[in-house]
């Protein structure tokens, strides 16, 4: 197969969008009042090439978040990983768990007991035990994945009884909004689902993690609680579909 050659000027570009996204996380954190550290920067991966996943990388991302199983796993090898979390956020098919279980840190996108069931079996075949976090529908939008709200607290209950699967958390994807303010309300009521159910304290249930907000409206999202933003595009520029 004929090599990718990586475009200098697109390089450049990864450089100066990343350094200056990082710093909007940051001012966003202070500005809300939080510890910058305490808001991870997750570098969403789809469609992007290697090399250019590899500056970002090289530049400090210590997270990357890919949404497709085989574009992971077929891209992998080119990437610089070491020290590098990574982490599935798109929505994943029971009959792809089997190539991604144990192949990363974390899958962000679990909406049913039927995928959680999956992913416990092959983890407890192969002697692991997954982390996930479940995935709100906050929008209650029929084009997305994810459980609504009035569900979570039952999912999570009969997830917590698999062996195999640890609960670290919440994602969601708001609406397209055309305000801050109203796209701040999806995330708030996601950050009172969030400390609801952390407050309960359910056994192998870590509320650790509150995975909302991307390139459109992260500085939103931290604002409401968030501690992982996950942004593509105003990193690595618009997307390519092939």
């Amino acid at each position: 197969m004929e090599k990718f050659i990586p475009d200098e000027s697109r390089l450049k570009s990864v450089e100066e969008n990343y350094k200056a996204v990082k710093f909007n996380v940051e001012e966003a954190a202070i500005k809300a009042g939080r510890n910058p550290e305490d808001v991870r920067l997750m570098a969403v991966t789809k469609t992007v090439e290697s090399p250019y996943i590899n500056r970002a990388i090289e530049l400090g991302a210590n997270l990357i978040g890919e949404n497709r199983v085989q574009e992971y796993l077929g891209k992998r090898e080119e990437l610089k990983l070491d020290g590098v979390e990574k982490h599935l956020i798109g929505h994943l098919q029971t009959n792809k768990v089997k190539y991604i279980v144990g192949e990363v840190d974390m899958i962000e996108s679990v909406d049913s007991l039927k995928l959680a069931s999956e992913i416990d079996r092959l983890s407890q075949k192969k002697g692991i035990v997954s982390d996930v976090l479940v995935e709100v529908n906050v929008g209650r939008e029929d084009s997305k994945s994810g459980i609504y709200a009035e569900q979570l607290e039952e999912l999570i209950y009969e997830i917590a009884e698999l062996q195999g699967v640890r609960i670290q958390g919440l994602m969601t994807i708001p609406p397209i909004c055309d305000s801050d303010s109203e796209v701040r309300k999806y995330f708030e009521s996601m950050y009172k689902s969030f400390i609801d159910i952390r407050d309960k304290k359910i056994d192998n249930v870590n509320m650790n993690i509150l995975s909302m907000g991307m390139s459109g409206d992260y500085e939103a999202a931290i604002a409401s609680g968030s501690n992982i933003v996950r942004v593509g595009s105003a990193i690595f520029g618009a997307r390519k579909y092939f």
